[in-house]
């Protein structure tokens, strides 16, 4: 029985949740993804990453020879995204946005992203993103945890650090899990 309130490192707490799941789950499922699966769409409208001009979604965004396909409003049902879409996803509005609004990470948005043509190019971009999250979290005290997270998160301006970082998390361990889920759909898809 512990009799003495022991001391917490919150930061190293809340970035234990997504290093371990990165480093043990899924960064190790993404290391053969190749680019017939990370292109493949499971159904017919599935939303992707597609070459310039060849996207058949109400608007297709991007500053490169790719584009994503997105629709504002989101239209209801949503409709199902491939793994292409979700690691832009991942690397555009989870990481990159917010590497730039907290980390001194260069300016990103959906319009004035490169997409990648491959999986490999897109697996490199996720794990730059992911880094210098990682790097960034890293550097935060006690007190930067608890200050809110200010203007670049619009509504959630005055949230702390802290629920940024763990809404952050989620979102990568979300999708990560769908796209695991696209990756097991893909390989039985023919049994």
């Amino acid at each position: 029985m512990i009799t003495a309130k022991a001391h917490i490192n919150w930061n190293a707490e809340l970035r234990s949740q997504l290093e371990w799941h990165w480093t043990n789950q899924l960064r190790p499922r993404l290391a053969d993804l190749t680019d017939e699966e990370y292109f493949w769409e499971p159904v017919r409208g599935s939303w992707n990453v597609r070459p310039r001009g060849q996207s058949t979604a109400p608007m297709a965004v991007g500053a490169g020879a790719y584009t994503i396909d997105f629709a504002i409003p989101e239209p209801t049902p949503a409709p199902v995204t491939t793994i292409a879409w979700r690691i832009g996803h991942l690397v555009v509005g989870v990481f990159g946005a917010r590497n730039a609004s907290h980390f001194d990470g260069p300016a990103i948005d959906y319009e004035n992203h490169n997409y990648a043509a491959t999986a490999a190019d897109s697996l490199d971009q996720l794990d730059a993103g992911y880094s210098r999250w990682i790097d960034g979290v890293t550097g935060l005290g006690h007190d930067e945890l608890a200050e809110p997270c200010g203007p670049a998160e619009g509504p959630f301006a005055d949230w702390s650090m802290a629920a940024l970082v763990l809404h952050i998390h989620r979102e990568v361990l979300h999708h990560g899990a769908e796209i695991a889920l696209l990756r097991d759909l893909y390989a039985w898809r023919n049994a």
